[in-house]
């Protein structure tokens, strides 16, 4: 999702709580807690990004008496994205600017601390692209990270919430900001960077746990030596095979120098393998929105990445949407499972580009297994071609004709995507991934551009409307419906089933041993459905319209569910900050979705609630 152009605006108890086996080394211990299904230690729930859990006191056939056991206000509104980290008996919760950070009592509810940085809102605000939401906190070696929207990284004692160190990741005057969530590795808390749509060149970076010193950065686009791609071992996919990329794979797809403003951000969510050492996530889309301006395949925006957690050198890299016409920025989540496919066992990685096709990759050599779409309404591309791995282009939907802007109609997906940031979840039991969606399409007129460091640089309106019949034949409209949530078999590429939902879903979803899987819609409702046939089970209204991802754990035996509402976002950037102008294809802070939202209004207001679920006693 992109950010808004609009300025805006008991710490004993806790020592005991967090109380655990101490760690030898500066090795975080992530990975340990992630075993124990009682936390929800990181943002995936594990290193692998399934957002499953072995608890399974909730089922299929007693969710349909799952109750609302408390809740707590965070006293901020706009887009609450992102979900709540349990560890140790102490849940962690965030809000989106100020980026306020909350740490819980489970029996008593009361705040055991908080903390809220000190941020300028007049230099960050402005720069935050389709609102000013926040992720999620990174945990490990007894230190909560926030990452917060001015770029500062931050640890926290997570037993006080004082403040352990701080370091500058980037500069908002520039148009810099962050709003994903970190990951912890080892000794290391990994983060990236947003502000894609103001010409910054991508990147992410390492930083040690300890001291907050850099360990390694590496850029999405520019020289090998910026990249950390060593051309005589760092691979891809092409011609039907795993290659080496070549002597200065990136800068030879850019012309002159507009790598240098290139994009290619890294505001999305990172995955690790400890047994590979290598940590997984995807890059953004190509500065500036306007392709004309920027020939060439604009390598390596829109790609996948896999680095060495000690170093970041790149091991191999994948481009999903060469030279994007789109805007469909490639940072959605990287999952990590171990899954036969076409005969074969692989250790593969499964993503869900904007662009409308899931992606099964080997993840130990970035070998292209399967790509398919998995939202029937995408149109912008006949296939994937599995030879060259890259997407054959239905040219009456490009923004680009014979090396001039036109404008085109009818594209499927919209700039939004099948699928944006909120992540999907994976269940063994099923072997299926449940994937939150967007059914829309769009209207895209490029416009030529310049760049002034610090200010918009996207060069595109458009607008955006549901993938009807008549968005794609212009011949009479049929369904209406804005979301889906649709059940994917990786390892065929095909749909199991999906459900239509009245506006796009914006929310994480989760899947337990319980046979249930939870998602939050725009509307507001906290929804359970049966893992294998998607039959709707349970579903409330929280206060405000759900963005935040769902996730579960336990607490003294019991099994809860706890979900942040707060309508915001992308999707719900018209509510979130006062755009009313109905169809938004101005190019303003909307980005072009605020008319297809537009009656969001009357199904949910602005909100900051933290609601936890359970079973009766």
């Amino acid at each position: 999702m992109k950010k808004p152009f609009k300025r805006l605006l008991l710490a004993s108890s806790v020592a005991a709580l967090l109380a655990g086996p101490s760690l030898s080394t500066a090795n975080s211990g992530v990975e340990k807690l992630t075993q124990n299904p009682a936390n929800w230690a990181s943002w995936g729930g594990n290193y692998a990004g399934t957002r499953y859990s072995e608890l399974n006191q909730i089922t299929a056939s007693n969710v349909k008496n799952l109750q609302p056991a408390w809740s707590f206000s965070t006293g901020v509104l706009r887009g609450h994205e992102g979900g709540p980290l349990v560890v140790n008996d102490v849940i962690f919760v965030h809000t989106p600017f100020p980026n306020t950070v909350y740490a819980l009592d489970q029996k008593t509810h009361a705040i055991i601390w908080e903390y809220t940085p000190t941020q300028n809102a007049e230099v960050t605000i402005p720069v935050m692209c389709c609102d000013t939401v926040n992720r999620g906190l990174a945990y490990g070696d007894g230190k909560i990270f926030l990452q917060q929207s001015d770029t500062v990284l931050t640890a926290l004692d997570a037993k006080t919430g004082k403040r352990v160190w701080s370091v500058q990741n980037g500069d908002p005057k520039l148009g810099m900001t962050n709003t994903n969530a970190p990951l912890v590795v080892k000794d290391k808390v990994l983060t990236g960077i947003s502000g894609g749509e103001f010409g910054v060149r991508g990147f992410i970076a390492a930083y040690d746990i300890d001291t907050g010193k850099l360990a390694w950065k590496g850029y999405s686009v520019g020289p090998d030596a910026d990249t950390l791609i060593n051309p005589d071992k760092t691979t891809t996919w092409k011609d039907g095979k795993v290659s080496k990329v070549g002597k200065e794979s990136s800068t030879s797809t850019w012309e002159g120098d507009q790598w240098k403003i290139g994009g290619g951000t890294t505001w999305g969510w990172y995955s690790y393998d400890p047994k590979l050492n290598l940590v997984y996530y995807g890059s953004g889309n190509p500065s500036t929105w306007n392709p004309v301006q920027r020939p060439g395949d604009n390598k390596w925006s829109m790609s996948i990445w896999a680095r060495d957690a000690d170093t970041g050198e790149v091991k191999w890299v994948y481009q999903m949407t060469p030279h994007d016409e789109w805007d469909y920025d490639g940072i959605n989540e990287t999952v990590l499972v171990d899954q036969e496919v076409k005969g074969k066992m692989h250790k593969t990685l499964v993503h869900f580009d904007r662009n409308g096709f899931g992606y099964t990759l080997d993840r130990e050599d970035g070998a292209l297994l399967v790509a398919e779409k998995f939202d029937k309404s995408v149109n912008w591309a006949s296939h994937v071609d599995m030879h060259t791995g890259r997407p054959q282009v239905v040219a009456k939907y490009s923004t680009e004709q014979n090396g001039q802007d036109v404008n085109s109609k009818g594209i499927c997906p919209a700039a939004l995507g099948s699928k944006n940031q909120q992540p999907v979840s994976y269940s063994p039991q099923t072997g299926l991934f449940y994937v939150s969606g967007n059914h829309l399409c769009m209207e895209y007129e490029p416009f030529e551009v310049s760049y002034t460091a610090g200010q918009p640089y996207v060069g595109a309106t458009l607008s955006m409307m549901p993938a009807t019949a008549d968005a794609i034949t212009g011949k009479e409209a049929g369904d209406t419906n804005l979301g889906q949530f649709t059940a994917y078999d990786a390892k065929t590429g095909k749909i199991a089933w999906s459900n239509k939902e009245q506006f796009s879903v914006w929310s994480g979803s989760v899947a337990t041993a319980g046979g249930v899987v939870f998602y939050g819609t725009l509307e507001g409702y906290l929804k359970a459905v049966d893992a294998k046939s998607g039959k709707e089970l349970y579903k409330f209204k929280t206060p405000s319209g759900i963005i935040g991802n769902v996730n579960t754990w336990s607490y003294n035996g019991k099994q809860y569910v706890g979900v942040l509402s707060g309508i915001g976002g992308w999707a719900g950037i018209g509510i979130a900050a006062g755009l009313d102008d109905g169809t938004d294809k101005s190019g303003s802070e909307g980005l072009g979705a605020v008319g297809a939202y537009r009656s969001l209004n009357s199904y949910t207001k602005l909100g900051g609630t933290f609601t936890v679920f359970a079973l009766p006693e």
